[in-house]
């Protein structure tokens, strides 16, 4: 495993792989595109440089979770080792709001499948009753 020296820099795409939040590269450059990967609260194309001590924010489902660059490295580590490349900072209060949204799931209140079309009177009416 090569670990990069402070002067050097890695793109933002092959770090978020390397470090595990993404499965593959391409998920990583397609979240830059879309702007789901932020640095330092600023958009960023996959190529920018990321250096240590940035903070990256990261859309998940329903909130951006934020995390700490403590190391630069160049190749994919294992699981184990990712807490010595990075640190979530994520807000208790964020994480929250997403244990909220995700016990929502479930019931079909928040998310619902593809090509169910628009949601009836009947889901606006238990989406109503649920929230009162």
């Amino acid at each position: 495993m090569e670990i990069k020296k402070d002067s050097e820099h890695v793109r933002i795409d092959k770090f978020a792989w390397s470090v595990r939040l993404y499965k593959t590269r391409s998920m990583a450059t397609d979240a830059c595109d879309k702007g789901w990967i932020l640095i330092n609260q600023s958009n960023v194309k996959p190529a920018r440089g990321v250096n240590p001590g940035d903070v990256i924010s990261i859309k998940h489902d329903f909130i951006f979770r934020q995390y700490k660059v403590l190391q630069l490295l160049n190749n994919r580590v294992g699981a184990k080792l990712v807490e010595n490349y990075i640190t979530e900072i994520t807000s208790q209060e964020e994480l929250d709001k997403l244990k909220f949204f995700k016990e929502l799931e479930p019931f079909g209140k928040v998310k619902r499948d593809s090509g169910t079309g628009r949601p009836t009177k009947k889901d606006r009416r238990d989406l109503e009753n649920y929230f009162e």
